[in-house]
């Protein structure tokens, strides 16, 4: 898997909170966005899963 570079422009306070969070966790900014985004990815996924287990089984 390789790898691309995403640039953002973020308000100082919105990357200051960022900066609190990756600290107490002793992550980078970077490393804490990435592992939030993957995170979040895997919930929509997880969640589309469930949801389409429910309606074949006829749950929903």
């Amino acid at each position: 898997m390789g790898t691309s570079v995403l640039s953002l422009r973020i308000d100082h306070v919105l990357l200051e909170r960022l900066r609190h969070h990756a600290a107490k966790r002793g992550m980078s900014v970077q490393d804490y966005v990435v592992r939030t985004l993957i995170r979040t990815d895997f919930d929509e996924r997880f969640r589309t899963a469930v949801e389409e287990t429910e309606k074949f089984y006829g749950l929903t």
